[in-house]
């Protein structure tokens, strides 16, 4: 048995201050004794829910500008000093982390999901492919070339963040990848998420961590309130610990990657329940700047 986790935490004002407090849980994290533990999406860098960063179809306010530029700040560089500092947390702990950061490559924003290994530090990270609604306006889209399943001490960890885990197809791809640990980084804390990760634990016959923010409303934003949720569901939809709302915590469960063989008996997504002969999907995983620079 090994023990995996959900850190439903709220990002702070600053990104120091946040990264202040994920430290605060190093003792609980190396009491918990688990393996693996998920944080949630745009921890780092903050999920600006209810803000409309001066948009209107057809134009842009400079006060927008102002607050976009100040979001910009509070991203993260992956690696970065800011990375650094969790990847010494996951040294300290033996504990690898997947954690929801916004990232900041260039003049461009990213939601994305960092792992750290407790050795070997940056791992590898996954771009959210499809930014929801107004996430358009402040984040870019991921490639084909950051859809990463990393071994972990709890079997192979993937991640797909919020509603990616709504795309068939991206959940298709990862389960062709052999995913064991789905980690789910979020900030939907509707009771219909629930159904969503116990649907893929199902459908994937795999053990799902999904770990939500908690942030109280903000009076300035009315309906920023995110409550949480973070839940860990196993392969036959059993919730195994959790949801967890109106507070911050870590949410625990001990799992066993042994039992997924007889879970994926009478259903395999990508295996013997797969029909090849009639649907076949296709991964470009190919990398796609803007610019490629060739010198001859």
């Amino acid at each position: 048995m090994t023990v995996v986790g959900a850190l439903q935490l709220g990002s702070c004002v600053s990104t120091a201050a946040t990264v202040d407090k994920v430290l605060g849980y190093e003792e609980r994290l190396r009491e918990s004794g688990a393996a693996v533990v998920v944080l949630p999406e745009a921890l780092l860098g903050g999920y600006p829910k209810g803000s409309s960063f001066g948009t209107r179809v057809g134009y842009r306010l400079p006060e927008g500008r102002e607050e976009f530029a100040e979001y910009f700040s509070r991203a993260v560089e992956v690696p970065g000093p800011e990375i650094a500092e969790l990847a010494g947390l996951s040294a300290r702990t033996g504990v690898s982390l997947v954690v929801g950061v916004i990232e900041r490559a260039g003049s461009t924003l990213y939601c994305t999901a960092v792992f750290l290994d407790p050795e070997a530090g940056v791992v590898a990270k996954h771009r959210k492919l499809m930014p929801t609604a107004a996430e358009r306006l402040i984040w870019g889209q991921g490639d084909g070339s950051t859809l990463p399943v990393v071994p972990t001490a709890a079997g192979l960890a993937g991640a797909v963040i919020c509603w990616e885990n709504y795309m068939p197809l991206l959940r298709t791809a990862m389960y062709a990848k052999g995913v064991q640990l789905w980690c789910a980084p979020t900030v939907d804390d509707r009771e219909v998420w629930q159904s969503t990760m116990r649907h893929i634990a199902v459908e994937g016959r795999c053990f799902v961590v999904s770990a939500c923010q908690y942030q109280p409303e903000e009076p300035s934003l009315p309906g920023s309130r995110i409550n949480g949720g973070s839940v860990v569901v196993g392969p036959l939809g059993e919730v195994l610990a959790g949801p967890l709302t109106g507070e911050e915590g870590l949410v625990t469960a001990a799992i066993d990657v042994g039992a997924l063989a007889g879970a994926r008996y009478d259903f395999d997504v990508t295996g013997h329940y797969a029909r090849p002969d009639v649907f076949t999907l296709t991964v470009d995983e190919t990398p796609r700047p803007a610019v490629t620079f060739t010198s001859r």
